[in-house]
């Protein structure tokens, strides 16, 4: 039950050996074509690898992190690290809120004043948040498991012990990616402290829908035509966008490189879907549009210095070794509240959503954002927060 205090302290020769690494970068020929179909062209991640050589700086986002609240608590026998900021307004609602991958806590940063303090954001009292952040296992500062078994079901049982420990009687989770599926695992195992989800990324894909998807077979008859967008973009999605997630899924300890270059690391990083990497590379170009390239670099450089390339890459082994989809119905039995952001894998017609979740209290679709919302797009993703849980807060 210990939980003991947590700050990060990267020492200056890792640092120094990190900008070597960088600069000795052995670089492929540049891509055949003229967009970004064949993966992380050969100009962006050269403007990139310029930048993190000679002018990044780790020490800012650094003072940051150890500007908030850190823990360790062993939870399961694996150390779990996470952020924890209480809220000063009375009667806030405690909210557990996950990453993903290629993801980490730098995700989740730019919403903790937003939802800690509503006030300061435009927003009301009435709206605040005590907030938790963890790392998922083999990810960022928590411990890497060695042994089989961290799947999300088993995280979600983690985070439902971590709230408990830190005296929650009633709180919600959120989460997006990989913390979409934990976050609706704690909503499946619906303990009674648990009293809603929030989700932007839900799983709604029956067994015979999601079969049809990513053995690409043609949409079957009765659909939407915004249901039958969604069957088509993730049918895409599948057969050209998510070679990472099948490497991983089958071989994650393969992924040598990945823990020896940091370059080679921040390539497989960058590459998560089409919409992100165009975000990420025009932002590389000077034109910043919610991610900066210091917000790509404080991601990426975290991975590098925890050494979570490969470990992080195992949860993906563990969900294709119980033969699950990352977009299934799960079957989720309390309150849950969608947002829908337009550049995400694909964009969950209410339809779904209803199906999916018989508690569904909120449904929305926002103007702006992508996979990594609440990153990208902070002050949105801290009103849909807002918005999603507060049919709860009577």
């Amino acid at each position: 039950m210990n939980i003991r205090p947590f700050q990060v302290n990267v020492p200056e020769t890792e640092l120094v050996e990190l900008r070597r690494r960088v600069s000795a970068t052995r670089f492929p020929e540049r891509e055949t074509i003229m967009d970004v179909s064949q993966g992380v062209q050969l100009a962006t991640i050269q403007k990139l690898v310029r930048y993190w050589a000679t002018e990044y700086d780790w020490r800012k986002v650094e003072n940051r992190l150890k500007a908030l609240p850190q823990f360790i608590t062993n939870i399961d026998g694996l150390d779990i690290h996470f952020i924890h900021v209480r809220s000063k307004h009375e009667n806030a609602l405690p909210l557990i809120v996950t990453h993903g991958w290629p993801g980490s806590i730098i995700e989740q940063l730019k919403i903790i004043d937003p939802l800690t303090n509503p006030t300061a954001h435009g927003a009301s009292a009435s709206d605040a948040f005590h907030l938790v952040i963890p790392s998922m296992p083999g990810y960022g500062f928590s411990g890497k498991p060695t042994t089989l078994g961290w799947n999300p079901e088993r995280i979600a049982r983690a985070w439902v012990e971590l709230m408990k420990r830190l005296g929650y009687t009633k709180y919600v989770a959120q989460g997006g990616d990989w913390g979409a599926l934990i976050t609706e695992w704690m909503g499946v195992q619906a303990p009674p402290e648990l009293i809603g989800i929030h989700t932007n990324m839900p799983g709604i894909l029956t067994p015979d829908i999601a079969k049809g998807i990513v053995t690409g077979a043609l949409a079957p008859p009765g659909l939407s035509e915004e249901e039958k967008l969604v069957y088509d973009t993730l049918k895409v999605f599948f057969a050209k966008s998510v070679g990472y997630g099948i490497e991983m899924g089958n071989r994650p300890q393969t992924l040598y490189a990945i823990e020896d270059s940091p370059v080679g690391l921040a390539a497989w990083l960058m590459d998560h879907d089409p919409a992100s990497l165009e975000l990420i590379s025009r932002s590389i170009d000077g034109v910043p549009e919610g991610l900066t390239p210091d917000d790509v670099l404080d991601n990426i450089t975290l991975f590098w210095l925890t050494k979570t390339g490969v470990t992080s890459s195992r949860l993906y082994w563990e969900l294709f070794q119980r033969g699950q989809g990352f977009f299934d119905v799960r079957n989720v039995s309390i309150p849950v509240a969608v947002s829908v952001f337009p550049d995400e894998l694909y964009q969950t017609p209410r339809s779904w959503a209803e199906a999916a979740f018989p508690k569904l209290i909120y449904y929305n679709k926002v103007p702006k954002g992508g996979h990594f919302a609440a990153w990208e797009q902070p002050q949105l993703f801290s009103e849909e927060v807002r918005a999603g849980f507060r049919p709860l807060r009577q």
